[in-house]
């Protein structure tokens, strides 16, 4: 397992233009990269893994194509590469409704996976709709929702990306499910926020 200072010193070479230093990085944090997509695509399903690389393949290509990013460390580099997950399977899920109610849906570059079912799709969307309108009443709170649903990461995960403590983010944790309780209308997305726990 790399050791996180070399990560952090190959994402600062690759943010001064280092092209070795990407090339060196992505087999050191590709095994985390993926454990991230995991929790991103949730359960387990047929084809899985060729999904989960590919996600993890645009992610990083939108990442890359970006300009350069002061890289403050791993966590840094993770949390910036769920978010890019995030609006990906935002995309796919808004380009598969689309579709189904037979409008002509825009293209993305990753539309021969099918990360998420029809269900899933609408379930996607109502949660990052909810999250932009938590986002604009508390931002805190409305990353630990993405990092912790999303992400899959623990709260002590959390706690280090927001550089707080682990009861701060508990705290957080708990408020957010309680406030999206009120505002989400799917019980399989409640129960699948209550399934993450404390």
């Amino acid at each position: 397992m790399p050791h996180s200072h070399e990560i952090t010193d190959l994402l600062k070479a690759w943010s001064k233009g280092d092209s070795q230093a990407l090339a060196r990085l992505i087999p050191l944090v590709d095994h985390e990269l993926r454990n991230i997509a995991h929790a991103y695509m949730g359960r387990e399903r047929a084809g899985q893994t060729l999904q989960t690389t590919a996600l993890v393949h645009e992610a990083l290509i939108r990442l890359i194509q970006e300009e350069r990013i002061d890289w403050q460390s791993r966590t840094h580099f993770y949390a910036l590469v769920a978010r890019r997950m995030r609006q990906i399977l935002i995309e796919h899920a808004r380009q598969q409704l689309t579709a189904k109610r037979g409008n002509r849906a825009e293209h993305i570059d990753v539309t021969e996976a099918a990360f998420l079912s029809f269900e899933e799709s609408e379930e996607v969307i109502l949660l990052d709709e909810a999250l932009i309108k938590l986002a604009k009443l508390d931002e805190r709170k409305a990353r630990v929702v993405e990092y912790r649903y999303f992400g899959g990461y623990t709260l002590e995960e959390i706690a280090e990306l927001l550089s707080t403590s682990a009861s701060t983010v508990e705290r957080e944790w708990r408020l957010a499910r309680a406030w999206l309780r009120r505002e989400m209308t799917t019980d399989q997305l409640t129960k699948r926020l209550d399934s993450l726990g404390n």
